[in-house]
This record gives structure tokens, C-alpha cells and sequence, in this order.
């Protein structure tokens, strides 16, 4: 792909600057630029920081207070994913964003094995000239994601000012995400067998807490794994809507992320013993008994195709003016099926 035109942009270094160059200009670039650190990084290695006619292209250069420097940005390029006329349920849009409610089957990103058919595609045709440009290219920007299989809301940036922005809150941890879940088993405080499940207690209102580090399986590579060392810190909260079957073999759970990380909901949960229904990797395909439940809610149960996992509320501030945005899903069909199926044996 040809290089796109660049604009120029004068940044003057203000009073007690930090030491280095790249920590001097995150701080001093004006916030209108939305030059995100990891992309300033990117443009002083390619290149495109100048400073008295010369290239600056060592991150860890000295600055000092009045100094200019010349960035020199590309405007933004057509990206290479194709556009698709996919259709979505858009939830809420305008210039900065679009909330959508992610059907189950649909994969976030392109990648190996998915080159098409994915929200990106799909966005790509359904913002078309509305998008200003994530990095430089026009393309839509994804702070989150929700696993293909898992439906629901994800919050997508329409500009580089407005995926910064969002990216700081999701590093804040301070987005509001809650799911809907079918687990089996009944998560309860007076279970003993939670009370010997490393990391996981509970709090007031029978809310199950389950707090460990998080990090990629030793041996698959595709799976996350609770580890209690080397990994990345993890809270879930969870606490039980209605349970079904005598005695309760499976709980309706809303579950609340006070961190979000990949496949965090699911793995957590099987860890405390209480696998999602249809979980593939995580889950297991535990056997339900008639007695329990009924024989139709045992085939139901037996014969539901994904994890039983909705991204149901979803809550930030929005980039541009700063108001507190909130957004509901109701549970996809399927998911309503197997719990009416269930409700009624």
C-alpha cells in the first residue's frame, strides 16, 4: 500500500518535561491529535520526529523545556479488510462510536482462520466515510472483544480521539460490564467445597467472589489457566439469578468483571466448579439426570451449541462529552429457549 499524505504537527515541550522524548510527548501532544503512546512510539521509530531539521528516532532521547518538535502524521488510508454488507443491531451510534449487540457465531476481528464474516468487515461497510481513522487507517476501533461464541455488547471507536479515550477507561478498569451466564451447579456460600477453592470467597448478598491471576495455558496455548503467580490479576464477581432442578443443577448467573480478561467469566467460573452449559473448553459436558431437571431440559441443556454467555449491560463515558452512557441486550433466543425450557422442565 502506497504511503499515505502527512500533515505536519508543531509540539513544544512545556516546563519539567519527563527525561525521555516518548514519555515527553504523550504528556505534550495536544489531546485534540488523539496520538495514543504506543502510536508516538511507532512514529519515532519509523522516522517521523524531527527536532531542529534532523530525525529524532530514539525514544529514550533527552528533551528539554522549549524545545520543538515536528511530527510529521500520516493522514488516514483505506484499510485492507474488505467491507461486507453483513447485517448488525446497532444499539446506539454517532460520530465518536457504535454499540452493537454481537450475535453468537460472529468472530470480533479478521484473523487466520476467520479473513472474513466479522464485525470488522461488517462495520467497515456500515460506517463507511464516517470513520476519520484508527492509527492512521480508516477502519473501526476495537477496545474490546467478546469471544465468537459469547453474544452481546461491545462498544467500537469511529476515531483515534475516541478509541484513546475508551482504551484509557478499559485500562481503568472503570467500564461497567455485566453477563448473563448458565452455570452448573449452585453457587453457594454454604457450600463447603467453595471454601477449599483457592481464591474464591464470598461477600454480602451471597455474591461469589473469585480473584486469581490469569495467564495462557502451559501446554494449549488457546486456553487461559488460573495461576497464582506470573500472570495477569483477575476479579469476577458473580451471583445467582434462579436455579433449576431438585436439587439445583444449574444457576442463572449475573456476572461483573472488575477486570476483563480473555475468557475471564468462563474460566474462572470452572475453576470454582461451576462450568458454563455448552462450554466447550472449559465447561465439560456434565451429564444432568432426569430426576433433576426433566428429560426435556436435560436434552436442551445437552444440545445447546455455545457457551451460555451474554454480554447483557455495557457502561462507559462517552469521549466526547463526558457523560455516563448505559446500554442493555436482552438474552438472544437461544438462550431464552433453554431457560424457559428449563423453568419449565
Amino acid at each position: 500500500m502506497a504511503k499515505a499524505p502527512f500533515t505536519e504537527l508543531r509540539v513544544v515541550i512545556a516546563a519539567d518535561p519527563p527525561a525521555r522524548l516518548d514519555k515527553a510527548l504523550a504528556r505534550d501532544v495536544p489531546e485534540e491529535a488523539a496520538l495514543s503512546r504506543s502510536r508516538l512510539m511507532r512514529m519515532i521509530a519509523e522516522g517521523c520526529v524531527w527536532r531542529d531539521g534532523t530525525v529524532t528516532d530514539d525514544p529514550r532521547a533527552k528533551v528539554a523545556e522549549g524545545d520543538v518538535l515536528v511530527l510529521r502524521v500520516e493522514a488516514a488510508s483505506d484499510v485492507e479488510t474488505v467491507a461486507q454488507d453483513i447485517a448488525l443491531d446497532i444499539v446506539y451510534e454517532d460520530d465518536a462510536l457504535v454499540v452493537v449487540n454481537k450475535p453468537a457465531g460472529m468472530v470480533v476481528h479478521p484473523a487466520p482462520g476467520s479473513p472474513d464474516g466479522t464485525l470488522v468487515n461488517a462495520l467497515l461497510h456500515h460506517c463507511a466515510d464516517s470513520l476519520s481513522g484508527i492509527g492512521g487507517e480508516k477502519r473501526p476501533g476495537i477496545v474490546h472483544r467478546i469471544d465468537k461464541d459469547t453474544s452481546g455488547l461491545l462498544v467500537v471507536a469511529k476515531s483515534d480521539h475516541a478509541h484513546h479515550h475508551l482504551a484509557a477507561q478499559f485500562e481503568r478498569h472503570s467500564v461497567m460490564r455485566r453477563y448473563m451466564a448458565l452455570a452448573h451447579g449452585l453457587p453457594d456460600a454454604g457450600d463447603p467445597r467453595l471454601r477449599g477453592v483457592r481464591g474464591t470467597s464470598f461477600e454480602a448478598g451471597n455474591i461469589l467472589k473469585i480473584t486469581s491471576q490469569l495467564a495462557r495455558h502451559r501446554t494449549d496455548r488457546q486456553k487461559q489457566a488460573v495461576v497464582w503467580a506470573n500472570g495477569r490479576h483477575a476479579i469476577t464477581r458473580a451471583r445467582v439469578l434462579q436455579s433449576y432442578g431438585t436439587p439445583p443443577a444449574l444457576a442463572l448467573l449475573e456476572c461483573w468483571l472488575e477486570t476483563g480478561r480473555t475468557h475471564q467469566i468462563r474460566v474462572h467460573l470452572a475453576h470454582a466448579g461451576h462450568g458454563l452449559v455448552g462450554d466447550p473448553v472449559y465447561g465439560g459436558r456434565r451429564k444432568l439426570s432426569d430426576a433433576a431437571v426433566g428429560p426435556q431440559a436435560v436434552a436442551a441443556v445437552a444440545g445447546f451449541p455455545r457457551q451460555a454467555l451474554h454480554a447483557e449491560t455495557l457502561g462507559f463515558e462517552h469521549p466526547d462529552t463526558g457523560d455516563m452512557m448505559e446500554f442493555h441486550a436482552p438474552l438472544p433466543a437461544d438462550m431464552r429457549g433453554l431457560i424457559d425450557t428449563l423453568a419449565t422442565g
